[in-house]
């Protein structure tokens, strides 16, 4: 039903002064062309004077994107570029990495969180999902955690501390999301307090000393090579598993550090032997977005 309301003519002049134009939406430029799938990794070493021939210059500094990159070679995935101009803040959740799918068939782009990237190499790599995740038997996947355990907590502690704390003034601007996990939270079990049950004063700190974190990362280190041995893969798998992913991630991020820490690992000939074989491997599958 048409209205017959009409406005007034002094007040059809006065807008008509104003006249409503409609522009054409404005193209947004893209920097990086989605043309192959993407991720999103804290910056490699040299990512200052990056040379993209070099694929080495790859590999993420920080250790879990270094395991994600690591994960998607060993399933034997190939040509999958990179990026590091995205802070955390920038990622879901505000962490990275994060995978950047481009649209394929159906399907629209997506931009995946780090716990989304086995369901979508499970997609592209063909054959059944194993149920054993790779390992042999159920109880090397067992042993498996064990591992993960050990790595994530002694290992990853001896990792933190080899590194340089930030400054003052960087620490201070930091955000949430960059700041490193406290030791306390890292090892497992947990330091006890500094204060004792028979103390005047209650629970308060944590007892935690370098040399007894440096002794038990030298124990996990003569461990871990006293189990791989002379084997292709840990734990005695046919294929590599997510656990050779992470073994090399810490491997790779403690050999390229400038601490002491590193000798632990250099005296193991098996240990350097094997991560350079993956980190071959790995170096060949990425490329620079």
């Amino acid at each position: 039903m048409a209205s017959t309301l009409t406005l007034p003519a002094p007040v059809q002049r006065f807008f008509a002064l104003f006249p409503l134009h409609t522009y054409p939406p404005v193209p947004v430029p893209v920097r990086f062309p989605l043309v192959k799938p993407t991720l999103w990794i804290a910056p490699p070493r040299s990512s200052v004077h990056l040379d993209p021939s070099l694929s080495s210059d790859l590999l993420s500094a920080d250790v879990e994107c270094l395991k994600w990159q690591a994960y998607i070679a060993l399933r034997g995935l190939s040509d999958i570029a990179v990026r590091w101009d995205i802070s955390p803040e920038g990622g879901l959740d505000g962490r990275l990495p994060n995978l950047h799918v481009p649209a394929s068939g159906d399907s629209q782009t997506q931009l995946l969180p780090s716990h989304g990237i086995p369901a979508w190499v499970d997609g592209r790599v063909p054959g059944p999902v194993d149920a054993l995740e790779g390992y042999k038997d159920e109880q090397a996947r067992d042993e498996s955690h064990a591992w993960v355990s050990l790595l994530e907590g002694t290992v990853h502690a001896a990792l933190s501390l080899s590194q340089a704390p930030p400054s003052f003034l960087s620490a201070l601007l930091q955000s949430d999301s960059k700041r490193a996990r406290s030791i306390e939270a890292i090892l497992s079990p947990p330091p006890a307090p500094l204060t004792g049950f028979s103390s005047l004063f209650p629970s308060f700190g944590t007892n935690v000393t370098l040399s007894a974190v440096q002794t038990r990362y030298a124990e996990a280190i003569a461990s871990l090579s006293e189990r791989l041995g002379t084997d292709k893969w840990f734990l005695g798998s046919e294929n590599p598993t997510a656990l050779d992913a992470l073994i090399f991630a810490y491997l790779h991020s403690i050999l390229h550090s400038r601490h002491t820490t590193r000798i632990e690992v250099t005296r193991r000939v098996n240990l350097v032997t094997w991560e350079r074989r993956i980190r071959a491997q790995v170096q060949a599958t990425f490329c620079v977005a």
